[in-house]
This record gives structure tokens, C-alpha cells and sequence, in this order.
């Protein structure tokens, strides 16, 4: 399980590919990888993904096919940055939402918005997903626990302030990127529910 914070980002210094799958290295901090063991799970990007190699600073993760065309992870190339966070434990404090690693889909940066001290970023995601996303609602972007600031048609914003710009890739994602998606679980077992006990009602 994961909170949606956002530990850092750390630079992406290896990729091999092989076919259907690859493995990409990272080079992390002291504080990150403190009590990291092989089998340990950390978000790349919101991506649940397990350590399978420790040489020092780097660490490497596998990718398989699945989580290569469903989620942004497939397009990352050597010398990017990805947003990391660690598993979290039993006790540690819930400062986002909760958040399994496992991403429902990409959404496309649309438009971004700049002001003093605040900065909007519109996305556009599939229609299947829309019904999960609600004004003032969480979602999960590329890792990060946001608040949905307004939403119209498949259309959502983010209001970023600025820890979270400098903390996160959200500094400089732009127009046409590709973000990994999310849902808030406990919204999308509301959705699904209450579809069913209409479709029941109809029959």
C-alpha cells in the first residue's frame, strides 16, 4: 500500500530491454533506500514495482509487458526522473490517500496553467475512467495524491503548490506528457455498486 506522498525523484541511469519486458536501474539517496531489501515494493511514477538487484546507490526494478503498455513507465528513457515512494508500514501517517500501485490507465496533459506561487494542469483521460472522477475528489497522478480542482467532460484540473513542484515530477510535466492514473478505490467501489444495483433494478 502506498499514501499518494511523494518521497523525491530519482534519476532513471540504465534501461536493458529484452522482449516483453525490461529492467531499469536507479540511482537512489541514502534516506531511500535505508532498510531496502530485495522484494521490497516502491512507486516508480504510481507504479507498484518490487527491487530484484542492490549495488550500492542503484537499484533496479523489472517492468513486465503489462506494466509497459499500460502505464507511462514503457516511455521513460535513460536520464529521466521518476517520482518514488516507499511501501508504506503499519502506523506511519496517512498524508494523501490510500493507493494500491496498480495503474488503471495514462492520461494526456492538456493544458497548464501558470500563476504566482500556484500552477494548473488540465488532463484529459478515457471515457471509461470518467465516472471515477469528481470535483474535489482524489486521484493518483504519476504517484501523487491530488484533489480534482474542477472537472468538465473527460476533462479534470490539479491545483500544484509549490512543495509539491518541487518535491514531484508535476514541476515540469507538460503539455502532451503522458501521467499514469490512479483512481481513489474507495470512489471507484461506490461507482461500480451503484451501477450494479441499477443494471439489478432494470432486469
Amino acid at each position: 500500500m502506498f499514501t499518494g506522498i511523494v518521497q523525491t525523484t530519482a534519476e532513471v541511469i540504465q534501461i536493458v530491454k529484452k522482449t516483453n519486458f525490461q529492467s531499469h536501474a536507479l540511482r537512489m539517496d541514502e534516506t531511500m533506500r535505508k532498510g531496502l531489501e530485495i522484494g521490497a515494493s516502491v512507486a516508480h511514477n504510481g507504479c507498484c514495482l518490487t527491487v530484484t538487484k542492490i549495488d550500492g546507490d542503484v537499484v533496479w526494478f523489472d517492468l513486465m509487458q503489462a506494466t509497459l503498455s499500460l502505464t507511462n513507465l514503457g516511455a521513460v528513457a535513460q536520464g529521466d526522473k521518476v517520482n518514488l515512494e516507499r511501501a508504506a508500514k503499519f502506523g506511519d501517517e496517512i498524508g494523501g490517500h490510500s493507493m494500491s500501485g496498480h495503474i488503471m490507465c495514462t492520461a494526456e496533459v492538456v493544458d497548464v496553467i501558470e500563476s504566482e506561487n500556484n500552477r494548473q494542469v488540465w488532463f484529459e483521460v478515457p471515457s471509461s475512467i470518467s465516472k471515477y472522477v469528481f470535483d474535489k475528489g482524489y486521484i493518483g497522478i504519476d504517484g501523487i495524491s491530488l484533489t480534482i480542482g474542477a472537472v468538465e467532460d473527460n476533462r479534470f484540473c490539479v491545483n500544484l503548490i509549490p512543495e509539491t513542484l518541487h518535491r514531484t515530477n508535476m514541476g515540469w510535466r507538460a503539455k502532451g506528457d503522458s501521467v499514469n492514473i490512479e483512481v481513489d478505490p474507495q470512489t471507484q467501489a461506490v461507482v461500480d455498486t451503484v451501477e450494479r444495483v441499477l443494471a439489478a433494478k432494470k432486469v
